[in-house]
């Protein structure tokens, strides 16, 4: 015998253990009520069926949850009767089988009937205990309530289908926006013949490239073509600012140099502070020289990739406009010229450098000016529907090695009839 510890009352330790045996017996007795208070009250259900699938036993809680007594179940009902029509069918043709085959099912997402008709979502696990000889004796299965769980998942769903429209409408309002800043078609402008193509790399967002051609006094025309800095929204609202700009300084001035520096003015001043924004820009001013077809044009540059001069005679070269800055970053930006005479079979292109800067591996290796180059080398003489939809062809077969979006603008000089089939 020994003392509790505190001086008043005697412990018995009779097979010394270290346990009192009031504790001992207890904690027994404790554990026998458990196993079976356990298998009844557990957080999950239990069954118990015959080989033929007919319910030999099953615990308080499933009994609960299905609202069914137990004699309403146990040795009149088949484990398949309290499945819908859809699980039982599952469980005749994949769930058994599998079960015959492997000896134990797990985690198959099933429906049960409740008495009252409802349906209860869960999951079912079920293994087959055999004998000492390897038969199966019956069928162990555990049923797991999966209401939270369904309801976790079609939440889930909805937000996806919610994501998934909110998606679908931003793409629509970022392809509204983009044909907002684009021309709905090129004009026809006499004695030439023009094309463009706009490639989006992506329709999540709003590029930042732009371009157009439109009319001047005197029969002349201006085109540009550009590139604003980042995409989507802030991107689209300069975009639509140096579109206008430049058509509204065209007007006033055609002169290419002083369409260039009014950009650079405007954009400089509304865009100087926390927030930078800039673009690269190309400025022609197109005009008819002679009865035999051709045009005088003037270019002038902001930081751009310079043009392309495909010849009548099969040549190609770049015009480059050297030492034009950007525009928009500086108050007093550099804008370069160039001048050129366009003969008829003459095709000039103007491209921004999505096109160049494309990947053509997965090094990251670009495509390049000199890739770019020789292209039009072998296009030239080329017309400017057939330049524009090459590079159509080149930008698709290059596919997601384009990760900027991709403006190209031709404008070809015709031969006379006389001497296009020679």
């Amino acid at each position: 015998m020994r003392g509790t510890g505190d001086g008043h009352h005697p412990v018995t330790d009779s097979d010394g253990d270290g346990e009192p045996d009031d504790e001992r017996t207890l904690l027994t007795a404790l554990l026998e009520e458990s196993a079976e208070d356990l298998y009844e009250n557990a957080p999950c259900g239990y069954l118990s069926t015959l080989l033929d699938g007919q319910i030999a036993k099953v615990n308080k809680t499933l009994l609960d949850w299905l609202g069914y007594r137990r004699e309403d179940l146990v040795g009149h009902r088949r484990f398949s009767d309290l499945l819908t029509v859809g699980g039982k069918l599952y469980h005749e043709t994949h769930f058994a089988p599998l079960l015959s085959m492997q000896g134990e099912v797990g985690g198959i997402a099933l429906d049960l009937k409740a008495a009252d008709g409802s349906r209860l979502p869960v999951l079912v696990t079920s293994t087959v205990k055999t004998g000492r000889d390897g038969q199966p004796l019956l069928i162990r299965t555990t049923v797991t309530d999966a209401r939270d769980r369904r309801a976790y998942e079609t939440e889930l769903l909805r937000a996806r289908q919610e994501a998934d429209r909110e998606r679908d409408r931003l793409k629509t309002l970022a392809t509204t926006l983009q044909r907002t800043l684009l021309p709905p078609a090129l004009d026809d402008v006499p004695g030439l013949e023009v094309a463009a193509h706009y490639h989006i790399a992506s329709v999540d967002e709003v590029g930042g490239d732009f371009y157009d051609l439109f009319p001047l006094a005197h029969g002349t025309w201006g085109l540009f073509l550009g590139d604003v800095c980042g995409k989507g929204a802030a991107a689209a609202a300069v975009t639509s600012l140096a579109r206008y700009t430049l058509r509204a300084a065209a007007v006033y001035d055609s002169d290419p140099a002083a369409v260039l520096g009014n950009l650079n003015t405007v954009l400089n001043h509304e865009y100087n502070g926390t927030d930078p924004r800039f673009c690269t820009v190309i400025f022609g001013l197109l005009t008819p020289l002679d009865e035999q077809g051709a045009f005088h044009i003037t270019l002038a540059g902001g930081g751009h990739p310079p043009a392309i001069l495909m010849r009548a005679d099969g040549s190609a070269d770049y015009l480059p406009t050297h030492g034009g800055q950007l525009v928009g970053v500086l108050p007093d930006a550099h804008i370069a010229t160039t001048t050129v005479r366009l003969e008829p079979g003459d095709t000039l292109l103007l491209y921004t450098d999505g096109l160049t800067e494309a990947r053509t591996d997965r090094s990251g290796g670009r495509y390049g000016d000199e890739a770019l180059l020789e292209l039009t080398q072998a296009l030239a003489p080329s017309t400017a529907s057939a330049t524009v939809h090459a590079l159509s062809d080149l930008l698709d077969a290059l596919g997601t090695g384009v990760d900027d979006d991709t403006a190209v603008l031709a404008i070809n000089v015709p031969r006379p009839p006389s001497e296009e089939h020679q």
